[in-house]
């Protein structure tokens, strides 16, 4: 029972406190309900007066765009017109400009043609008027051509006459003299000939003594201020190929165990070793001079340094090779310094420098080439020529004398050729062939190299040959000059430089001697080779001996 009051409280409590909650809520669930429909049908009510007011705007903004279409267009209808109208007379203006300009050009060229048409008729009367003096001038020819023609049968016949009395002569002549026509002309002829090439050959023995007086003295002032300003020495440097040694055992060592270092030095020098009973004496073989030097040099490291084993032999040549092509390249660079030329191709100047260590008859080259250069550019200063070409040709003159060991052909072949391929001057290339003779030279400095060449070649002390080459040298020049028709004698004087040829006065004149010496030295340039230039003097002597009894 007590339980069911209990119960029963609680339920009183607790519906005391729901009911209360419940009819809240349900009272704000009405109350919210009745404001959203509120709020809806006011919200309504605006959107429905906003329409209309949108509608009523519309409404207006539609009668305010058709009032200003009707404007625009009206305007635009107004300004097309305006603008048709502006076309309209721009056209016409066009149209009548083109026409004035039509109507212009068209009175230019009526008054063109009619000017034309005037010259055409005055051209055409003064064709008129030729015409009829042509024709006066024809009918004129006519008669003096029937006149010459008359004159001619004229001539003719007294050629026919003449010609008929010059046989009757001629065979007088033939009959009295006893000669037929052509062995009197022969004989005739070679009378002629015979006066003429004496009165030729005394004419020019006298322009060329002259000429040579002339010459030789302005040549001998040119070539004698050269040489003194151009002071060379007359001892020449020679290539070294002997290898002196401190003592005789040195050649063993030289030699190594089974002959292993000489071969080593042979072998990587290219140079052939000469070892002979001569006393502390090595002996050095080869064509090439740079490769002699190599193979001196390495050899005078060697016996300074003591240590001569072949590891050590190819490590000092590999050296000594690498120094000499700087040398080279320092020496070619110094000639180009001394002569005063500059621009030469670097191959150039290294082939200048090979030069130091190639000798010609005893002189070196390197030394002659730069004394060429400097004779030639002082002969062309005193002529007023171009010093610098004039230089530079003989500096490079025998520029193949560095690889006519190397390389078929003469060394002016050689040289020329190095030239071309380093795009030296054709005139350049031209001194260089013609310093010998081989072409015609080109230029008056190709003349002057030639001259310095033989100056510094044939001058005391330049050059020298052996003894048989010398003797050989000067008995085919006696032979030469003897094989000419009467020559009597002949005597190579003054070193080979000079050739006296004694002729018989019976057989050879005055006349005669003059283009004896001429062919004579013709032969000479032809079949012999001789350093600097060759003096051929013909001597022609005629006594007359009597005794007085």
């Amino acid at each position: 029972m007590t339980h069911l009051n209990s119960l029963l409280l609680a339920v009183d409590t607790w519906m005391v406190i729901v009911f209360p909650v419940l009819a809240l809520l349900v009272g704000a669930g009405l109350g919210y309900t009745i404001v959203r429909v509120i709020q809806n049908k006011i919200s309504k009510k605006r959107s429905a007066q906003k329409l209309d007011e949108a509608s009523t705007r519309a409404e207006e903004m539609l009668k305010h765009a058709e009032s200003e279409s009707k404007s625009i267009l009206k305007n635009a209808e107004a300004e097309s017109r305006r603008l048709k109208q502006e076309a309209i007379l721009e056209s016409k203006e066009q149209d009548i400009k083109r026409r004035n300009e039509f109507d212009q050009e068209m009175k230019e060229k009526r008054a063109e043609q009619q000017r034309v048409e005037a010259r055409l008729d005055r051209q055409e009367e003064l064709l008129e008027k030729k015409e009829t003096e042509l024709n006066k001038k024809t009918e004129s020819l006519e008669q003096q051509r029937n006149q010459l023609a008359q004159k001619t049968e004229e001539v003719q016949k007294m050629q026919e006459q003449l010609s008929r009395q010059h046989e009757l002569i001629v065979q007088e002549l033939e009959r009295v003299a006893q000669l037929t026509k052509e062995e009197a002309k022969r004989i005739l002829c070679e009378e002629i000939l015979d006066e003429t090439r004496h009165d030729v050959a005394l004419q020019v023995r006298n322009l060329e003594q002259q000429a040579k007086d002339d010459a030789d003295l302005n040549a001998k002032n040119i070539i004698t201020l050269a040489i003194q300003r151009c002071a060379s020495d007359h001892a020449s440097e020679t290539t070294v190929s002997v290898v002196p040694l401190p003592n005789d055992d040195m050649k063993a060592r030289i030699i190594g165990r089974e002959g292993r270092n000489i071969r080593a030095i042979e072998n990587a020098t290219g140079i052939e070793l000469i070892i002979d009973d001569t006393p502390e004496v090595v002996i050095l073989s080869g064509f090439d001079p740079v490769r002699r030097e190599v193979a001196r040099l390495t050899l005078e490291r060697l016996i300074q340094d003591g240590r001569i084993h072949p590891a050590r032999i190819e490590e000092t040549v590999e050296k000594v090779s690498r120094e000499l092509e700087q040398q080279i390249k320092a020496a070619g660079e110094n000639a180009m310094f001394e002569v005063g030329i500059f621009g030469l191709h670097p191959e150039i100047i290294k082939l200048l420098g090979r030069l130091k260590f190639r000798t010609s008859y005893g002189q070196n080259v390197y030394r002659h080439s730069i004394e060429v250069a400097q004779l030639a550019g002082l002969m062309a200063q005193e002529l007023g020529l171009d010093v610098n070409f004039a230089k530079r040709a003989g500096l490079l003159h025998d520029i193949g004398k560095a690889v006519d060991h190397e390389q078929e052909g003469t060394h002016i072949q050689l040289g020329a050729d190095i030239a071309k391929k380093f795009k030296e001057n054709a005139m350049i290339v031209n001194a260089i062939m013609a310093h010998h003779g081989d072409v015609e030279p080109k230029t008056i400095e190709a003349v002057l190299v030639a001259a310095a060449d033989a100056i510094s070649g044939a001058r005391p002390g330049a050059r020298r040959e052996t003894g048989s080459n010398y003797v050989k040298r000067l008995e085919k020049l006696e032979a030469i000059a003897a094989g000419f028709a009467g020559v009597e004698k002949t005597y190579a004087i003054q070193a080979g430089r000079e050739i006296r040829v004694i002729v018989k006065p019976d057989q050879v004149d005055d006349a005669q001697a003059l283009f004896l010496a001429k062919d004579i030295a013709k032969k000479i340039e032809s079949e012999l080779e001789y350093p600097g230039q060759i003096k051929v003097n013909v001597i022609r002597e005629f006594r007359s001996v009597e005794y007085a009894k």
